[in-house]
């Protein structure tokens, strides 16, 4: 949702941004194309790997974009050390990327076998999601996939995970697939049956939706007047927390006065054409608001 995530964030000469989430630097280059001769980027990624590739790729803009490695969380932290705050808009795109998925040695899809990671920042330590199956209970489990996942035979499945782990460990995410395959009865058309077991752990192993929350906590606190914030989230769970955080900071008539304002009254989603181009933008759901 390149267009319309510009659109809305409507950048402008000689404003400041920050692209809390670069991945391979899209979004990234729109912003300094939009906001040229002399607007100001600040980009951030957890993903070494992903922000190693946007560096290369947006060489050219100079001393125009300055990159850290760094989650998106942590986006206040970032910009007060750097004097950056306030900042005339904030981007942030959810999710997990398409490189990510098209590596199989990442470990988040179950189309391509790999090792069962899902792990967003490889560099800094942290638990895998084959770790995470080792050593969860059962219990636990059906949490994880029911809260996470939406996963309507999460007791089922976890159980037959349980299962299969007791006969050998469950490294590959084509192990998983398979697990997963045989345990949820019945195919929805046009949808894996491991996508949900897949999402739940993903989300579970990189904290995903704290760390969604902690940046609703800051994000209208470093912009100014008049600044933007844009977010495009990619399933319910991460939407439904957009959607009630900028609702809350909007809201009048509490003891607190309204620090935003919503731009978008219902959630936008992509155009026909990019849906046809681009099948992974289907789920997107982008959301806007303006500081007062």
């Amino acid at each position: 949702m390149l267009d319309q995530a510009i659109e809305w964030l409507a950048p402008r000469p000689g404003g400041r941004y920050c692209d809390a989430t670069v991945g391979m630097g899209g979004h990234t280059r729109a912003l300094l194309e939009r906001s040229a001769p002399d607007g100001r980027v600040i980009g951030l990624d957890r993903d070494a790997s992903a922000l190693a590739i946007a560096r290369a790729e947006l060489e050219p803009y100079g001393d125009r974009l300055t990159l850290v490695h760094a989650r998106f969380s942590q986006a206040r932290d970032v910009l007060e050390q750097m004097g950056a705050v306030p900042v005339d808009g904030f981007l942030v795109d959810l999710g997990v990327s398409s490189p990510q998925l098209d590596r199989p040695e990442r470990g988040f899809s179950f189309r391509l076998d790999g090792p069962l990671d899902m792990r967003m920042d490889a560099t800094g330590g942290g638990e895998t999601a084959a770790e995470l199956l080792r050593r969860v209970d059962e219990g636990e489990l059906e949490r994880i996939l029911r809260d996470y996942g939406e996963e309507r035979h999460a007791k089922r499945v976890a159980r037959f995970i349980v299962e299969a782990r007791q006969r050998e460990a469950i490294d590959t995410t084509g192990q998983l697939a398979a697990i997963v395959a045989r345990a949820v009865p019945g195919r929805e058309r046009g949808k894996n049956p491991a996508t949900r077991t897949f999402q739940a752990l993903r989300i579970m192993v990189n904290e995903e939706l704290d760390e969604l929350e902690r940046f609703l906590a800051v994000a209208a606190d470093c912009l100014s007047p008049g600044g933007r914030l844009v977010i495009i989230a990619f399933h319910s769970l991460e939407d439904r927390i957009v959607k009630y955080r900028l609702r809350a900071l909007a809201a009048r008539g509490g003891a607190t006065p309204p620090v935003l304002r919503l731009l978008t009254k219902h959630v936008v989603v992509p155009t026909n054409d990019e849906r046809v181009r681009n099948r992974r933008s289907r789920s997107a759901h982008l959301r806007a608001a303006e500081r007062l």
